[in-house]
């Protein structure tokens, strides 16, 4: 049986545990709101990119694309080598966050384990996860860590920037993303995305079907002006995915210690429970003793 002092301990480091898990949570709500309305701004002008990019493509016709722009858009052979995205959290105590990340990147590298794979890491805890992995043909290109939870356009420019250049050098036939997508305060989403090329990304979404267009004339014509926009389009992408990463993340380590705290809590009132019925029976035990003593002397 715990002694009283052990007991007391026990019941001070739980009090010490919930005053860090309680400051985690109030740090982690401080931020959301900022990552949330980040986020939140974000989405229109990716979604309204990414339509403009269909929409443009749709209406080239027969028109060729300027530069090496037209590349982004075309299907590579199969059984090339592929492209890994992987974005995840820079430290833990968040959850499943992390785990479920990890768990969809080990299946899809699984699925792929006979092919080449150039890996983009954003995160220490992907990148500690890619540097355990041992037996596949996979190379590590770029890490981006300790961002999060300030990150920016910048970053998603480097990030961008990595990717066209691998794309462009290697005859990558897919790039791939794998992030959580904040859905609300309790829930996110493990999103496996293609992000190139982009002809089948667009033929998925509208089906080969051409949208009713206005009567637009284009200055420059709409090839130099889709060549353009290309880059744009893939960082507001990226700049998409790393926001919505970086919500999911604070909104998952919010609830996360606002559990930890309640479990907190509900320990500490069970070992107190435990110490007022250990000091109750110790009482009891001395007054036993004592009475037993007198009724012995006095007999």
């Amino acid at each position: 049986m715990a002694s009283l002092r052990d007991i007391r301990k026990h019941i001070s480091s739980v009090k010490s545990i919930k005053q860090i898990t309680y400051a985690m949570k109030m740090v982690a709500a401080a931020r959301i709101k900022r990552a949330q309305g980040a986020i939140l701004a974000s989405r229109p002008f990716a979604a309204d990119m990414d339509r403009l990019i269909e929409d443009l493509y749709l209406e080239l016709g027969g028109e060729e694309l300027a530069g090496g722009a037209s590349a982004l858009f075309e299907e590579r052979p199969a059984g090339g080598p592929l492209c890994l995205v992987l974005v995840t959290a820079d430290k833990g105590l968040c959850g499943s966050f992390n785990s479920n990340l990890l768990k969809a990147a080990t299946a899809w590298l699984k699925a792929n384990r006979e092919r080449k794979v150039y890996v983009f890491v954003v995160g220490r805890k992907g990148r500690d996860f890619v540097r355990r992995l041992k037996g596949l043909d996979m190379e590590v290109l770029h890490e981006l860590v300790g961002i999060f939870p300030k990150a920016g356009y910048a970053h998603a420019q480097l990030l961008a920037e990595a990717v066209l250049k691998l794309y462009a050098e290697k005859p990558v036939e897919s790039v791939t993303l794998i992030y959580n997508e904040f859905k609300s305060m309790v829930a996110q989403r493990i999103v496996n995305d293609q992000l190139l090329p982009l002809k089948k990304h667009i033929l998925e979404k509208t089906h080969g079907e051409r949208r009713a267009q206005g009567e637009f004339s284009f200055e420059p014509r709409k090839a130099d002006l889709l060549a353009a926009l290309l880059p744009r389009h893939i960082v507001a992408q990226l700049y998409r995915m790393l926001l919505e990463s970086q919500a999911a993340e604070l909104a998952a380590r919010m609830s996360a210690m606002e559990a930890a705290s309640k479990n907190a809590s509900e320990l500490i009132d069970d070992l107190t429970l435990k110490m007022n019925k250990t000091r109750q029976a110790m009482i009891t035990t001395e007054l036993n003793e004592i009475v037993s003593g007198a009724e012995a002397l006095g007999g």
